[in-house]
């Protein structure tokens, strides 16, 4: 689209996420309103929203029930102070999320984010190995190419070295591991790289002492390296592991919770429950900021004394736990459940893994990957040698914008988690685009 003098001037005092503004530049786009499964520019023009925002709008944009369930709150409260109460409201959101986690995380904190989510999870564990005689244990293993957050402790937890490189030094007592992704040329199974990467953590807990090590914290599919999806056994190892040497397993669903892989959770999806869940992004479907931190229940005893014991959890935010934002996830987790969104992820799912999977006629599709609605598509330069297409990627974030679509594209890989409004006919027209974004980048790339 083509910038105004003032939308220009106006970019120079801000900034565009993990981009120069420079490049921004080369295909700006400026949002002006949103409805359902589209977003439309300043211009005019209307884009097929893939990725509900980033990972976020599950129930599309302006949802009705969604809004309806704002306008009520905001007829009534919209902060308490947080000091001295808190509101009905949020422990209607306490009780509502807490029915539909896995197993015995029942223990809710709400924040404004996933980034708060993964912070407090951080810090609670941490408090909790003190106020429980493990005071040594402080450390957590993470994994390179995760992400967590833009927080201090979510980027020491993060793996990708140009984000967090810039901040450097980072925070002290954060190790990492590699993904079974890094491992997969080198097994001759996908499940036999799974297995070694697995046991890879229990390594690091050994060599590092068990009795200093407080957490592993990953995503269940990780995002920023390119929708990587272990096995289901991946994560029944890491759960044996944890368990042996007294760890906390923590996953970040923040981008995988709320119906996208097919359950509310991912932990449900693969099979294996964490000690600890944090969320975000879908929870809220886009309309107001809201995360969680979800814990075992048993876990709060450890946080009960009196006030002179001074054991309560040490953390909070002014907008934690926001009457309007419990309102709005409440709305949201009675729509999912309802209209049965998580079945209809994996019947969705099933039936956008078949269309993406049509890709691979162009040859430069290694694999499409993923549960439920929330896939990735990886390109190579050709199936033989697998070699990674760089030019390919940067492309084809240059045509999908052009050609009216928004997904997450970085230089080897794209993905797309399309909201739960959607039906076969919507992914129709979403991979009608992709095919031809794709079929436009190459042509570039090619000459």
């Amino acid at each position: 689209m083509q910038l105004t003098e003032r939308q220009r001037r106006l970019l120079d005092l801000t900034f565009i996420d993990y981009h120069s503004t420079a490049e921004f530049l080369e295909n700006p786009l400026v949002i002006d309103r949103a409805d359902g499964l589209y977003y439309w520019d300043t211009a005019g023009k209307r884009y097929f929203d893939s990725i509900g925002g980033i990972f976020v709008a599950v129930l599309g944009h302006g949802h009705p029930r969604v809004m309806k369930a704002m306008q009520d709150q905001m007829a009534k409260v919209t902060l308490a102070p947080p000091l001295v109460s808190i509101t009905d409201k949020l422990l209607d959101f306490v009780e509502m999320l807490g029915s539909v986690t896995p197993g015995n995380l029942k223990f809710v904190k709400p924040f404004s984010g996933g980034s708060e989510a993964v912070e407090s999870a951080l810090k609670f564990a941490r408090q909790y190995y003190k106020q429980t005689g493990r005071p040594n244990k402080y450390k957590f293993i993470s994994r390179y190419y995760g992400y967590h957050g833009g927080t201090f402790g979510g980027m020491a937890a993060s793996g990708n070295g140009a984000r967090k490189s810039k901040f450097e030094p980072q925070m002290s007592g954060f190790l990492k591991v590699f993904p079974p992704s890094h491992y997969r040329d080198q097994f001759a199974s996908w499940e036999e790289a799974n297995r070694f990467a697995a046991r890879s953590v229990e390594d690091v807990i050994i060599q590092e002492d068990p009795s200093t090590i407080a957490g592993v914290l990953l995503e269940p599919i990780g995002n920023t390296g390119g929708i990587i999806t272990p096995t289901n056994e991946y994560f029944e190892i890491l759960r044996e592991i944890c368990d042996r040497h007294d760890v906390l397993l923590i996953f970040d669903e923040v981008i995988t919770g709320i119906a996208k892989t097919g359950n509310m959770f991912a932990a449900q999806t693969f099979g294996v429950t964490p000690d600890i869940i944090c969320a975000g992004k879908g929870m809220s479907s886009g309309a107001i900021p809201l995360g969680a931190m979800i814990a075992r229940e048993d876990m709060a005893e450890a946080f009960r004394g009196t006030p002179e014991q001074g054991v309560h959890f040490a953390h909070g935010h002014t907008f934690a736990g926001n009457p309007l934002a419990c309102a709005v996830g409440i709305a949201v987790l009675e729509e999912v459940i309802e209209s049965d969104l998580c079945a209809k992820a994996q019947r969705l799912g099933e039936y956008l893994r078949n269309k993406l999977t049509c890709l691979k006629k162009y040859g430069v599709v290694r694999e499409v990957r993923g549960r439920g609605i929330l896939l990735g598509v990886e390109f190579v330069k050709d199936t033989k040698t697998m070699q990674p297409f760089p030019e390919l990627g940067k492309e084809f974030k240059k045509t999908a914008i052009e050609n009216g679509l928004i997904a997450r594209v970085d230089l080897s890989w794209f993905a797309v988690a399309p909201p739960l409004i959607a039906e076969e006919g919507d992914i129709d027209e979403m991979c009608s685009l992709i095919d031809d974004s794709l079929r436009a980048a190459l042509n570039r790339v090619r000459g």
